[in-house]
């Protein structure tokens, strides 16, 4: 595919399509097209490209290794030009658009239950595509297109991507109300006495509550790793159990779940919850509405979106 003129563009709707879809048929109702077509149309798709791009394997059709490197510029090029060709300015009541988000579980519980009522209500035609991942990976998916905003804690970041902090959050510890009894909460001796739940996607990566702990010569034995914050407060119950959380998490807790709250008996430093972006989605107006709306979620006004002048340690 050397002569760029010589390309219809139709085609890479059609190959966007085929490797969202993986299925011709599928692929042609998406497109509004006859499967013939779709299917004559991927013919010259693999002339051009000089590549199988989907191959049937096992009953269903696989991406290539060319069609997996494809896949994410080809999605990010067709919103572009979609941008370039769309009336100027954007009214979230009319648009039509679907956004990739990734973020974590306790990100899944603080920022959708906001966002979903407000979509609903000013941009019913706005489609959500929400994945989770860890936070280097998905650093990695902003840089490589295959989302279009992360949300939750960075560290450092290439310089093509934006941040922007949301809100900063601190911690608070939840255990059984029955085991805690009258004591409004515990000691660090009492405290590295009990064994200890962690939510986190990987067991081997250090987290900032131990890290916190090793600073001050302790550290604690974690009993339990699960990677879903949703489950963890009702694992808690009935159990000697302690489990040190992000503190905007506990209006999640129902009052008669059994836990009580109390203060870490050690110093844990807050961190910023943030969204990221690469720079290159910065013109579209649909994204940046997106980031304001989220960013308008919160009760804290939000800090200027800033690239990245060096890594931040």
């Amino acid at each position: 595919m050397n002569n760029l003129a010589g390309i219809d563009l139709n085609l890479l709707v059609v190959l966007d399509a085929l490797l969202a879809e993986r299925h011709v048929s599928r692929a042609a109702i998406r497109l509004n097209k006859s499967q013939p077509a779709v299917s004559h149309a991927l013919g010259r798709l693999r002339h051009l490209l000089d590549d199988p791009l989907l191959v049937r394997h096992g009953g269903a059709l696989q991406p290539s290794m060319r069609a997996l490197e494809i896949a994410p510029r080809l999605t990010e090029a067709l919103e572009r030009m979609h941008d370039l060709l769309a009336p100027s300015g954007f009214d979230p009541a009319m648009a039509r658009r679907s956004f990739r988000l990734a973020m974590s579980d306790y990100g899944a519980t603080v920022v959708l239950p906001r966002l979903l009522p407000l979509l609903r209500q000013r941009a019913p035609g706005i489609d959500l595509h929400v994945s989770q991942a860890g936070r280097e990976a998905m650093a990695a998916q902003v840089m490589d297109g295959e989302v279009d905003i992360a949300i939750g804690v960075f560290h450092a970041l290439d310089k093509a991507v934006r941040r922007q902090r949301l809100f900063e959050e601190d911690y608070a510890c939840l255990a059984d109300a029955t085991l805690l009894g009258k004591a409004a909460g515990m000691d660090i001796a009492a405290y590295l006495q009990r064994p200890h739940a962690l939510v986190a996607l990987r067991a081997d990566v250090e987290s900032e509550i131990d890290v916190a702990l090793s600073a001050a010569g302790h550290k604690r034995r974690i009993a339990l790793v699960l990677p879903h914050w949703g489950v963890a407060p009702g694992l808690i119950a009935g159990t000697d159990l302690v489990l040190t959380i992000a503190r905007r998490l506990h209006p999640a807790v129902p009052a008669a779940s059994g836990l009580a709250a109390f203060e870490p008996p050690f110093a844990i430093p807050s961190f910023a919850f943030q969204q990221i972006w690469h720079r290159r989605r910065d013109g579209d107006a649909a994204h940046q509405w997106l980031r304001e709306t989220i960013a308008g979620l919160f009760e804290q006004p939000a800090t200027p979106a800033i690239a990245e002048k060096e890594p931040m340690l």
